[in-house]
């Protein structure tokens, strides 16, 4: 039996398990490990179906094979199933192919200015509302955990969470995963009155954010809890009480803000999800970096010359550079339509994982 065809039948294996779990009365009870089941049976549904439409091919090319020995006009149906079952072998050999592990999960994102002062803060806030909008458009939702704005409405730093709104093998991080890095703008500033071009930058960072965080400990002694009032996004009607909660990790210096809940109890209890998410992402890439993994690490710095994208706004041009992508539609691109440059970025994932599995 060949390495595929123990994948397919261990697939089909779990998948009927899965389903008689989820008709399980105690599994219906349990809410927790009900979601759990139903996450892991939708991640194994597209698979499930390729495996059964390749098998029901294979079945009807064999009987079109023998009625077309039989009688020649069968033969176009067999040479055409006979495609379809090059087409399903091939669909199947990428889905089994191994995948980043984190694909189906939710995601934290992080967006601060970089270089640039004021304008730096603007296009910050230019870039988030890009991503709210092609989550709207992209079946995802979207909640702002923390927000420190700038004097003239653009975004010095912000927090937030995406969600699925349905559980499958494509979750956020499969799609914004892609977004982590320095993102570089060429503008006219509004605070330019030569109407000169000058370019700043925002940093994006990015990092999964499992059901289960994993063990992760975080201990007392080794974070600082600071409340604030909210205010700005997120913190409507709840600026009239210190609710906000920072949350600072001393020994890495990692600082993490929620202000979107009304009590400082919930917003400690999601800053520290946030956190431990932050450490175990942490944790995982100094794994990878130790055994010579070849995915490749988001950009940390603001530094502009380390940069991911460039989004020219004379020319209204959007550059990717880690697959050279360019695109004259960055008024659209701002408005939500990622979908061309994300779906680049996702071609050229999916060729390196073949690769490596061949």
């Amino acid at each position: 039996m060949s390495d595929q065809e123990t994948a397919v039948g261990d697939i089909l294996a779990e998948y009927e398990g899965l389903e008689q779990q989820m008709a399980d009365p105690e599994v219906l009870g349990d809410q927790k490990l009900f979601r759990s089941v139903s996450k892991r049976y939708a991640q194994l549904q597209p698979k499930v179906a390729v495996i059964k439409d390749l098998q029901q091919t294979r079945a009807d090319l064999a009987d079109a094979k023998e009625m077309a020995y039989e009688d020649h006009e069968f033969q176009q149906e067999a040479d055409r199933l006979a495609d379809r079952e090059i087409e399903l072998e091939e669909k199947l050999a990428d889905l089994l192919a191994p995948r980043d592990e984190h694909d189906a999960d939710d995601i934290i994102m992080e967006v601060k200015a970089g270089a640039g002062g004021e304008e730096a803060a603007l296009f910050a806030g230019d870039l988030v509302r890009m991503y709210e909008k092609f989550a709207e458009k992209s079946g995802f939702t979207y909640e702002v955990l923390g927000i420190t704005e700038s004097d003239l409405g653009g975004v010095k730093d912000i927090t937030l969470s995406f969600k699925s709104k349905k559980p499958g093998p494509d979750g956020a991080w499969s799609v914004f995963k892609f977004e982590g890095g320095v993102h570089r703008v060429q503008r006219v500033p509004v605070t330019e009155s030569q109407g000169r071009i000058q370019t700043s930058a925002a940093g994006v960072l990015v990092y999964p954010e499992p059901e289960e965080i994993g063990e992760v400990e975080i201990a007392d002694k080794d974070i600082r809890v600071d409340v604030y009032r909210s205010s700005g996004k997120g913190g409507q009607g709840v600026n009239t009480t210190d609710s906000a909660v920072r949350i600072t990790h001393l020994p890495t210096g990692l600082v993490v803000t929620c202000q979107k809940e009304r009590s400082q109890i919930q917003n400690r209890a999601r800053a520290l999800q946030v956190l431990a998410a932050r450490l175990q992402q942490i944790r995982e890439e100094e794994a990878e970096a130790e055994h010579a993994s070849d995915r490749h690490a988001q950009v940390r710095t603001m530094d502009r010359s380390e940069r991911i994208r460039t989004y020219n706004w004379p020319e209204n041009r959007i550059t990717d550079h880690r697959v050279g992508f360019k695109a004259n539609n960055l008024d659209q691109v701002l408005d939500g339509e990622l979908s061309d440059v994300i779906s680049a970025l996702q071609a050229k994932e999916r060729q390196e994982r073949l690769e490596a599995a061949q």
